[in-house]
């Protein structure tokens, strides 16, 4: 779908108090069996049902959809369909929600053209998430596309996140004058992509819910950068801390993902209306902590 940019998407939500990102993170095992008995003997259709059903209960609270693509190409060829078919429903039915696809890639430069065509061009993703172990060299074809989104792992939400993530590094060439000679590498990492890679202001983080001190610590060095916050609901994220650590100069910056929180509230037939309630409730916590840290 032409003339889609995903930062104006996303500050079009924002400017609308859509904070929310709904994880559709589609686990066919999951999904409840109203929706399987509709689709027996076709799991991918059953997992498109089941995301079209979910966003059209939810669309008018959200601010973005992020589908997994490991849910979908656990399935093979007609998985990776479905999830094209998802998101092609989104962009029809809610053509001003942005998509990002979750997807983790990071490869070599000319490896990484092949996960750009598959992610931007076949899928029709409006942002992905990436890893940055290879470099920005590496990531450029990503981060050529500027009307797309790319948002680089930096504090994961995990608990084994900080095996790699907190080894303190020499800051090297992001370095500036009365700055700390050495960081924890998620530090360096987000000083790299907000003064060497976001060029064409098409960046973002992937910060943790569950590591409110560290997503603190990346908004104060990155700015106003958009972070995508994974870890709230079912890994124990807290809302009024991540909206504390994560809020930008403006009182936005923010995209808070729950997944398995909202998607699967329910497994009865009343899925679609726990998912809604869920995604509600999350929306009016933001929305209430929100104001308070904007009053204070």
């Amino acid at each position: 779908m032409g003339n889609r940019n995903f930062r104006e998407l996303l500050e079009a939500r924002w400017a609308d108090n859509r904070f929310v990102c709904v994880g559709l993170d589609s686990d066919y095992l999951k999904i409840p069996e109203s929706i399987r008995g509709q689709c027996v003997g076709n799991e991918c259709s059953s997992l498109y049902t089941f995301n079209c059903v979910i966003v059209d209960a939810t669309r008018d609270l959200v601010g973005t959809y992020k589908p997994n693509i490991a849910f979908y190409a656990a399935h093979g060829d007609r998985g990776l369909v479905a999830l094209r078919a998802t998101i092609n429903h989104i962009h029809t039915v809610a053509p001003e929600i942005p998509v990002i696809i979750d997807i983790k890639r990071g490869d070599t430069d000319n490896t990484n053209l092949g996960y750009v065509l598959e992610a931007f061009d076949y899928l029709d993703a409006d942002a992905v998430t990436v890893h940055p172990y290879l470099g920005g060299e590496a990531l450029q074809p990503f981060l050529d596309r500027a009307d797309k989104g790319v948002f680089v792992l930096c504090r994961t939400s995990n608990r084994g996140a900080g095996e790699f993530q907190d080894l303190r590094i020499e800051t090297g060439p992001v370095l500036v004058d009365n700055e700390p000679r050495y960081r924890p590498l998620y530090q360096v990492v987000a000083l790299h992509v907000a003064r060497k890679w976001n060029k064409n202001g098409n960046c973002g983080l992937v910060v943790g819910a569950t590591y409110p001190n560290e997503l603190r610590e990346v908004r104060a060095l990155v700015g106003d950068m958009p972070i995508l916050i994974p870890g709230i609901g079912v890994q124990g994220g807290d809302v009024k801390a991540t909206v504390n650590a994560g809020l930008d100069s403006r009182g936005a910056g923010m995209i808070i993902n729950s997944s398995r929180g909202i998607i699967f509230a329910s497994n009865g037939a009343d899925f679609a209306e726990a998912a809604r309630l869920a995604t509600l409730e999350l929306h009016t916590l933001i929305d209430l902590h929100r104001k308070e840290a904007l009053d204070q």
